[in-house]
């Protein structure tokens, strides 16, 4: 990082970026080609740290996993506008962590209702749901493994 002051080192201050993020947005890399997606999330840091998601079983970003599952993520939160006379005065304060990490399908049905729990917990607080057989039979649960991630403060 360029400006080490706006670096956030701190793990709790980096896991508190990510539970106060809406969305995790996911970037895929093959044959010249980036692809980046958002996506709702659940985020674990018991027996490593990992990030849940859930996504159908077809589409572009498992094709682009099946070929290269090495991906980069990011969370940002805190936006603030600060407003000034000229238009090179103006700028935002945010919060931001980006990671890389590993992604790969989940097939163990109790590790995918662990994750399906994870994003709910995220977004409800909740961790009492129960989920229907045919839903667990359509959805797919991804597990991102993160290798390391960084924050980043603006003022």
């Amino acid at each position: 990082m360029r400006k080490k002051e706006r670096e956030i080192r701190d793990t709790f201050e980096i896991e508190e970026v990510i539970r106060e993020s809406d969305v995790c947005r996911i970037a895929f890399a093959n044959n010249d080609c980036p692809y980046i997606v958002t996506m709702n999330f659940g985020y674990r840091n018991d027996n490593g740290k990992r990030i849940y998601f859930h996504c159908s079983t077809k589409g572009k970003k498992l094709e682009m996993m099946d070929k290269n599952n090495l991906v980069c993520f990011e969370f940002d939160t805190g936006h603030i506008l600060h407003e000034g006379m000229d238009a090179c005065d103006y700028g935002m304060a945010y919060r931001s962590v980006v990671g890389w990490g590993r992604l790969s399908r989940v097939t163990v049905r109790e590790e995918r209702e662990e994750g399906l729990l994870s994003i709910m917990e995220h977004y409800s607080g909740r961790r009492d749901f129960s989920f229907r057989p045919s839903t667990m039979d359509r959805t797919l649960v991804l597990r991102l493994d993160i290798t390391g991630m960084t924050g980043k403060r603006c003022p």
